[in-house]
């Protein structure tokens, strides 16, 4: 049904406010008498043998929902019930901003892709905080944190621990975005010398707390072999629970859209079909330079459970959706976890 009404139906209006619309619907769907239960036996499958222990974590099933779809914590609960392993909420900035001028987010059709440039738009720390306080479910929720878009260079790490240690009881893990392209004078976070110095950082806000949370980083799909290579370095030396890999991409090659509405739409970070080989090949290279020393987390362009189990054959012990999920639809999670099963 998603296919071939509820898509068609959507894809004819502006992708952000169709966003909002569809959380709207949601939410109301949600309160229905008997819908939960409904959404859950169609989509859901509760099965042991789904279960993975990644970063001292125990996930019901390894498919999650990448950040920035409910990046605001508002829907999370509502989203469990589509099947997800996992919900990642965010990026979180420590004020409230409202990203990037709109027109902002556009859909590539032919290449079943989406070009965003949001830059990190979202309520701010506290009323993700108070949210998630509300939280009553054992799902596995990660927070994607970064920084805010005019704060000074000299204070991106007060950003980032601002984030973690007001978010630290309500979230299960964290993720340093330092890879989005969507946000002003970012260069600084893609320095090995200042990542180091921020992930020490946190890693020491995160032994004042009792229960230690684990902490990855999010990496973009662009870099080449040496800065990969640096990333394997850094992660081992400091000991880091784990990567993501990937963000989205600023590579526009080999795309069926017409190069005149590439140049309408301008800049934006590219995500769906057209990043999944990208997006493979790193987490392969990742997983064979270190030689499978920490756990990485696949996303970028999984449309289908065969991309997933390429990412998961090339070394990832995790996978998120986003684009295939607004692609594909619900079924999407579903058709992953039961080819996992068939596996056994």
């Amino acid at each position: 049904m998603y296919q071939q009404l509820i898509k068609p139906l959507l894809f004819k209006f502006d992708p952000e406010k169709v966003h909002y619309f569809t959380f709207g619907w949601i939410r109301r769907i949600a309160k229905i008498p008997g819908a939960i239960g409904i959404i859950k036996k169609q989509f859901a499958i509760e099965d042991s043998r789904l279960e993975r222990k990644v970063f001292g974590l125990t996930f019901k099933n390894p498919v999650g929902l990448a950040a920035g779809f409910d990046k605001n914590a508002v829907l999370y609960k509502e989203l469990e019930n589509f099947g997800f392993g996992f919900i990642e909420i965010g990026t979180v900035t420590p004020e409230a901003q409202e990203g990037n001028p709109k027109t902002r987010l556009f859909r590539l059709i032919e290449d079943e892709a989406i070009i965003n440039r949001m830059g990190f738009n979202n309520d701010g720390l506290e009323a993700i905080c108070q949210r998630l306080k509300k939280r009553n479910s054992k799902l596995i929720i990660g927070g994607n944190i970064g920084k805010n878009t005019y704060t000074k260079p000299e204070d991106y790490t007060r950003d980032y621990l601002t984030c973690f240690n007001q978010l630290h009881p309500y979230v299960d893990y964290f993720v340093l975005n330092v890879s989005c392209p969507n946000v002003g004078s970012h260069a600084k976070l893609n320095d090995k010398d200042y990542l180091e110095e921020l992930i020490k950082e946190v890693q020491k806000a995160n032994t004042s707390f009792s229960v230690q949370k684990p902490i990855v980083l999010k990496i973009a799909p662009d870099l080449n072999r040496q800065q990969l290579d640096e990333i394997v370095e850094l992660v081992q030396k400091t000991r880091l629970d784990g990567v993501i890999a990937s963000n989205t991409s600023v590579d526009r090659e080999g795309l069926h859209t017409s190069q005149e509405k590439l140049t309408a739409i301008g800049n934006g970070g590219l995500s769906g079909k057209p990043i999944r080989k990208k997006s493979t090949e790193v987490i392969r290279y990742l997983s064979e330079k270190s030689n499978g020393s920490f756990p990485i987390i696949g996303v970028g362009g999984i449309h289908s459970a065969e991309d997933a189990l390429e990412k998961i054959d090339a070394g990832a012990s995790l996978v998120q959706v986003y684009t295939g999920f607004i692609y594909k639809g619900p079924g999407l999670i579903k058709d992953i976890n039961t080819a996992l099963l068939e596996q056994y």
